[in-house]
């Protein structure tokens, strides 16, 4: 796997453990990326997957994850 792709952006970190935690459980690798700024506590958190993987971690997250 050498590509990599972002399907959810936050600026919360626990809905991106989440959203990690619910791929992994469907056997998806998945990485959080830290893109805020220490300094001003301005960016998001990412969550990326193997390029192969995009269509259905995009699916999973749709249909089976909600924050309310």
């Amino acid at each position: 796997m050498s590509k990599w792709a972002r399907v959810f952006k936050n600026d919360n970190l626990y809905r991106a453990e989440i959203v990690k935690a619910v791929l992994e459980d469907n056997d998806i690798p998945a990485v959080v990326v830290n893109k805020k700024d220490t300094a001003y506590h301005l960016g998001f958190y990412e969550v990326h997957v193997g390029a192969d993987d995009v269509l259905m971690a995009i699916k999973i997250i749709t249909d089976d994850i909600t924050f309310e």
